[in-house]
């Protein structure tokens, strides 16, 4: 029954009722919530993909090839906002995105990179890897080994970063705008603002090539916006 009321809180903390319930006290921050890869607008577009990925998750990982694959493919036709999502289950999910946050700040072409040193060093922070460690170790390592993504000039302002108050609030409004938009997994995609069926599991290259090729289709043939359906 314990096991049954935990899942059932982290369902509730993690559901967009309690993002409503919570957001009665947050500030709406500065800027909308993500990292754009490329640096480009992703509104000048034609194809929107918003993705939620947690550095910390399997899933997440397995999804990253494939949509760089479909984002190369499609460029310029297509643009990418990837939004930090740390699911509670990975214990070390909330501090991988605050250094991504970080890394924005200082130098906001490391962003990605730094996501992918994530993505290949999963199992160094797995739950099962830092038992034990506490929370200064882990921002350590991250820092040390971090600093061969953002270079070692940098090393203590990355450092530094964790103990400014703006990269918690970062992290956290990323949280809560996954909660709003009914993400509750990882990864989650939208397309256009539409939400990418099986949310929690990876997308194929050629899944997303069925999805976005009827939609550049569309847009050519009519020179406006179109609807997207799902089967």
């Amino acid at each position: 029954m314990g096991k049954s009321i935990g899942l059932a809180l982290i369902l509730f903390l993690s559901s967009p009722l309690c993002f409503l319930l919570s957001m009665a006290q947050a500030p709406i921050p500065a800027h909308y919530d993500g990292f754009a890869y490329g640096g480009a607008s992703p509104w000048e577009r034609s194809v929107l993909v918003e993705a939620f990925l947690d550095p910390m998750c399997s899933d997440s990982r397995d999804s990253w090839s494939p949509l760089m694959q479909t984002l190369e493919h499609y460029s310029p036709h297509m643009s990418l906002i990837v939004h930090p999502f740390p699911l509670p289950y990975h214990e070390n999910a909330f501090v991988a995105c605050r250094a991504l946050h970080i890394a924005n700040m200082l130098n906001a072409s490391t962003t990605f990179p730094l996501l992918e040193f994530f993505f290949e060093h999963q199992e160094r922070w797995s739950n099962k890897a830092t038992q034990g460690t506490s929370k200064a170790s882990i921002i350590d390592d991250i820092t040390n080994l971090g600093s061969i993504i953002i270079g070692n000039s940098s090393i203590s302002a990355f450092k530094s970063g964790f103990a400014d108050s703006r990269t918690d609030s970062a992290a956290r409004v990323s949280f809560r705008y996954g909660c709003s938009r009914g993400v509750a997994g990882a990864p989650y995609f939208f397309v256009n603002g539409f939400v990418v069926p099986g949310g929690g599991s990876p997308v194929n290259y050629s899944q997303w090539r069925k999805i976005i090729d009827p939609l550049l289709s569309d847009a050519s043939e009519n020179q406006g916006s179109s609807i997207l359906y799902f089967e």
